[in-house]
């Protein structure tokens, strides 16, 4: 529809010299409706409150020195626009898939071993425990055994207590997921990110001037490119925040529908989405106690 109006447009736009020069690799995005979604047992948080999150925190520097943590940005689309998804946990706060690596362990295979744990379905075949984890997009300084997190390392921080590490993950062109059932799985789009710190917190909302750098081919469910984005045709629809959790697909108007799967795998791949606006939620590091 956009395309055939620009094209039949009195005025086309003007077309500057190519401007790609040394640009980061394009990255492929796939539809959010080739993953499929179940929910597998409750996985309890370690630490009931703030202050018991920053008490193991002290302990686990005393015993091992900086805590190492590693979260992934898992990105697919929703009519031509990017989506996160990321983890609500107790209707309190959003995080991203993993954690903090154990002292000793080697940080990649450690960090995929963490997304086995948390998005890995029950039986899983070899593919499922396949992930490949590309560019580190920011890393995060903890200074003092506080929530607050820096973008940078202050000058007079000698002894940080803890860096957290955020890694773009390249999800393939389908893939089972299976999230724990006290959490949900929310597939959210940069519009909705960006600048919206009072929601989600200076971490999560800086996601979208991470992912600007990339070029982005967007596919469609058939695996042909529909559009690449910068300098592509113009976004259609949109939407807001999907929330994947185990029950039914809701379309905009409340009325359920299912995916055509036969009967004995439709519990574990039953998505719900619900769309519209989850307020009073950050991430884990800036809830307050």
């Amino acid at each position: 529809m956009t395309s055939d109006f620009t094209q039949q447009s009195a005025h086309p736009p003007l077309n500057p010299p190519p401007f790609t020069a040394n640009q980061p690799q394009t990255i492929r995005l796939h539809p959010l409706s080739n993953y499929t979604f179940g929910t597998k047992d409750v996985q309890l948080e370690e630490d009931p409150s703030v202050l018991t999150r920053l008490r193991r925190l002290e302990d686990h520097y005393e015993k091992h020195g900086m805590r190492r943590t590693c979260e992934g940005i898992l990105v697919c689309h929703e009519h031509n626009h990017p989506h996160v998804l990321m983890l609500q946990i107790a209707n309190a706060f959003f995080k991203l898939p993993g954690d903090y690596l154990p002292p000793e362990a080697e940080e990649i295979p450690a960090f995929t071993d963490l997304l086995n744990s948390r998005l890995a379905p029950t039986s899983p075949t070899t593919q499922d425990l396949e992930w490949q984890v590309g560019d580190c997009l920011a890393q995060w300084w903890r200074p003092n055994h506080e929530t607050f997190l820096y973008p940078f390392l202050p000058a007079h921080c000698t002894r940080p207590k803890e860096l957290k590490k955020l890694y773009f993950i390249h999800l393939p062109p389908k893939k089972a997921l299976s999230i724990p059932k006290n959490m949900k799985l929310l597939a959210v789009p940069l519009f909705e990110l960006y600048d919206n710190t009072a929601r989600y917190g200076p971490q999560l909302s800086a996601i979208p001037h991470y992912l600007s750098r990339y070029r982005f081919e967007f596919v469609d469910e058939e695996g042909r490119v529909s559009r690449v984005t910068p300098g592509g045709e113009a976004m259609s629809g949109g939407g807001g925040i999907k929330v994947l959790i185990d029950g039914e697909i809701l379309d905009q108007n409340g009325s359920a529908q299912l995916k055509g799967e036969d009967d004995d795998e439709v519990d574990m791949k039953k998505i719900k989405v619900e769309l519209g606006n989850v307020e009073g939620m950050k991430d884990e590091d800036d809830v307050k106690q």
